[in-house]
C-alpha cells in the first residue's frame, strides 16, 4: 500500500497541473470553511448549554405588588411544573431570594428581600436518568410558563436561569446605559428592550430598575395627636403593629430555656384593602383606634394624614456614574447573532431622537437632539465574555504560530521552508470548521464552535508542525545522504511517515471521542477529531506540494552525486 502511495505522490509532484489543482483545492477548501462562520451555517458562542440537575425561576412583579399578588403567580408556575415526571420538587422563596449559588451571585439574587419579588428552584432526576437535558427542558417549559402566568398581572416577568457552563454573568446579553439623566436613561432603556423584545432569539427582557407607581403614605399629624390627647409613639406602633406585627409580651415555659416572645398583627385578611385607592385606606384606618388621656377612642384616621406619592426609584450605579442594565438571555442560540441584529435596528431607528455615534467595536453613543444629553451603550454580559475569550484565543494562536515560525527560521536557516510548517498547521482550521458543520446536522440542538473548539484548534497546532518536520528532515537525510533528488526523496519520505502518522491520528481520533459527547468540551473532542482529519490530509498531499515547489537543493546545499541504496548505511 505504501508503494502505491509513493508512486501516486511521484505522478502527483511529476504533473504541473496536478499540483496547480491540489492547492487551487485546498485554497477554495479554505476559503468555503471560513465562509461557514460569516453565513451562519456554523455557529459561534462562548459555551454551549450544560445539562444541569436543576434550574431556578425567577418571578418580578411590578413593585407595589403585594406578596399574595407574587404567591398567586408562583403557585401558577408551580401547577406547570408539577405536571413534569421529570422535575423530582420544587422550592419557593416568597419575597426573598434562595440560597445563593454560583449563578445568583452574579445576578443579585441575595439582593432580593421585597413583597414582589419570588424564587422558584427546580431540582431534576440525574442527568444520566432522563433523555432530555435541562436546557432543553428549559426551552420548552419556558413559552407554557410565559403564556399561563406572566399575564396573571401586568408587566410581570419570568425568567429562567440555569447554572452556567463557564463563568457566570449577569445576563446573555446585557445593554448597559450610561447618562445624567434618569428620566432620559429610562426612556431609553425602555427602546432597548422594545428592540430587544423584536429581535428572534431573544427570551426573559427585562430593565434592571424599579417601576415609578402610584403610592400613599401616611403621616403622622403631630397637632392633631396633641389635641386628640395621644402620643405620638402610640400611634406610630400601632400602625406598625398592625401591618408589620411586632413582640408585644413573652410567654414562659418549662419546654423552653428562654423566653418566648408573642407576635401580634392583623390576620392576612385583615391587612388586604379592599381596593386601591384613598377610601379603602380611610375605610382600614377607621377600624384601627386608640384610647386617649380621657378613656375617650379615637380612630387612627382622625391624627394621620393620607397622601399620594409618587414612589422613589432606586438609582444604580457603576464606577460613580449612574446607569440601567437591560438584560436578556437567549434561546438556545448564539448571543453574538441577536446582539447584532439588535444593534442594527437601534442604528436604524434611533436616528429619530439620537444622534448615533460609534465607540470601538460594538459600543454606541447616543446624543438627544433636543436636550443634548449625552448616553452610552455598552454592550455586557456573555457577549463580553465570548469577546475577551475569543481576543485571547486568538492571540494564543498568533503567538504559538509566531514562536514556530521563529524557531522554524532558526533552525532551517529559511523562510520557506518555515512557510511551508506555518501552512501545513492552519490547514487544520478546515477540518475544525467543517466538522461542527457536519456535527450540526446530525444532532437535534445547535453545535457551536465555542471556546473549546479554538483550544483544540491550538492544540492542532503542535501535531501538525510535527508531521511537517518530520517530512523536510527525512526528506533533507535522504537527499544529502543517499544522494536521492528531490521527487524521488518526497515522495518516499512522505510514504515511510504515513504509517506513523496515521497511528498518531487514529490514537488521537479514539482519544477525542470520549470528549465528543461531551456537553461543554464537546466542540475540544470535535476539533480535535476532524482537525487531525485534515492535519493528516494537509501533511500527506499538500505539504508534499509545497515542498516540491520550493528550492530544496539551495536550502539543503544539494550537491549531485550518484544514489545508494536506501537499504546501506
Amino acid at each position: 500500500m505504501y508503494q502505491k502511495f509513493e508512486n501516486y505522490l511521484l505522478t502527483l509532484l511529476a504533473s504541473p497541473a496536478k499540483k496547480k489543482k491540489v492547492l487551487w483545492g485546498t485554497l477554495i477548501a479554505f476559503i468555503v470553511s471560513v465562509a461557514l462562520i460569516p453565513s451562519e451555517l456554523v455557529l459561534a458562542k462562548m459555551l454551549p448549554g450544560k445539562n444541569n440537575d436543576t434550574y431556578n425561576i425567577y418571578i418580578d412583579l411590578p413593585n407595589g405588588s403585594s406578596i399574595e399578588q407574587t404567591r398567586q403567580v408562583s403557585e401558577c408556575v408551580v401547577g406547570v411544573l408539577q405536571h413534569e415526571p421529570e422535575a423530582l420538587d420544587v422550592e419557593v422563596f416568597l419575597g426573598t431570594g434562595s440560597p445563593l449559588d454560583f449563578a445568583g451571585l452574579i445576578k443579585g439574587s441575595h439582593f432580593k428581600n421585597s413583597e414582589n419579588v419570588a424564587e422558584v428552584v427546580v431540582n431534576l432526576t440525574k442527568k444520566h436518568d432522563r433523555e432530555e437535558p435541562s436546557y432543553l427542558m428549559v426551552q420548552r417549559l419556558r413559552p407554557i410558563i410565559v403564556k399561563q402566568c406572566e399575564n396573571i398581572y401586568p408587566q410581570t416577568s419570568i425568567k429562567f436561569i440555569e447554572p452556567p457552563a463557564g463563568p457566570p454573568t449577569m445576563a446573555a446579553i446585557v445593554a448597559e446605559i450610561y447618562g445624567q439623566n434618569s428620566a432620559g436613561i429610562r426612556h431609553l432603556s425602555e427602546r432597548v428592550k422594545g428592540v430587544f423584545q423584536k429581535t428572534n432569539g431573544l427570551v426573559d427582557i427585562d430593565i434592571m430598575q424599579d417601576e415609578i407607581y402610584d403610592k400613599f403614605e401616611i403621616r403622622v399629624n403631630t397637632d392633631k395627636i396633641i389635641r386628640s390627647g395621644l402620643d405620638i409613639k402610640h400611634v406610630n406602633d400601632i400602625l406598625y403593629l398592625s401591618f408589620e406585627g411586632m413582640g408585644v409580651a413573652v410567654k414562659n415555659s418549662q419546654k423552653a430555656t428562654d423566653q418566648i416572645p408573642i407576635f401580634l398583627t392583623l390576620t392576612p385578611e385583615g391587612k388586604k384593602f379592599a381596593s386601591r385607592d384613598k377610601m379603602a385606606i380611610e375605610y382600614k384606618l377607621a377600624g384601627l383606634k386608640l384610647m386617649n388621656q380621657m378613656g375617650m377612642m379615637v380612630p387612627i384616621t382622625e391624627v394621620v394624614d393620607i397622601v399620594a406619592v409618587k414612589s422613589n426609584p432606586m438609582i444604580m450605579s457603576k464606577n460613580l456614574h449612574q446607569m440601567t442594565n437591560v438584560v436578556a438571555e437567549t434561546d438556545m442560540v448564539s448571543q453574538v447573532y441577536p446582539l447584532m441584529d439588535a444593534r442594527n435596528e437601534i442604528l436604524k431607528t434611533f436616528t429619530d431622537e439620537y444622534e448615533i455615534h460609534k465607540i470601538g467595536l460594538f459600543n454606541l453613543e447616543l446624543i438627544d437632539k433636543k436636550t443634548h444629553e449625552r448616553y452610552e451603550l455598552l454592550w455586557d454580559g456573555e457577549m463580553e465574555v465570548t469577546l475577551d475569550t475569543f481576543a485571547d484565543l486568538g492571540g494564543a494562536f498568533i503567538a504559538a504560530l509566531i514562536l514556530i515560525f521563529l524557531l522554524m527560521v532558526v533552525y532551517y536557516k529559511s523562510f520557506v521552508l518555515s512557510g511551508i510548517v506555518l501552512l501545513g498547521s492552519f490547514l487544520s482550521i478546515i477540518g475544525v470548521i467543517v466538522g461542527h458543520g457536519i456535527i450540526d446536522i446530525f444532532t437535534t440542538d445547535t453545535f457551536f464552535l465555542t471556546a473549546t473548539s479554538l483550544i483544540g484548534f491550538i492544540a492542532l497546532i503542535g501535531i501538525s508542525s510535527r508531521n511537517s518536520l518530520l517530512l523536510i528532515d527525512f526528506t533533507k537525510s535522504l537527499m544529502l545522504d543517499k544522494g536521492m533528488h528531490k521527487a524521488e526523496a518526497i515522495a518516499y519520505a512522505t510514504a515511510t511517515r504515513a504509517k506513523p502518522i496515521f497511528l498518531t491520528a487514529t490514537a488521537i481520533i479514539l482519544a477525542s471521542t470520549l470528549l465528543a459527547s461531551d456537553a461543554v468540551f464537546g466542540g475540544l473532542g470535535v476539533s480535535l477529531i476532524f482537525g487531525t482529519i485534515a492535519a493528516v490530509i494537509a501533511s500527506l498531499v499538500v505539504v508534499p506540494v509545497l515542498i516540491h515547489n520550493s528550492d530544496l537543493e539551495r536550502h539543503f546545499n544539494f550537491q549531485e552525486r550518484k544514489a545508494v541504496s536506501i537499504m546501506e548505511p
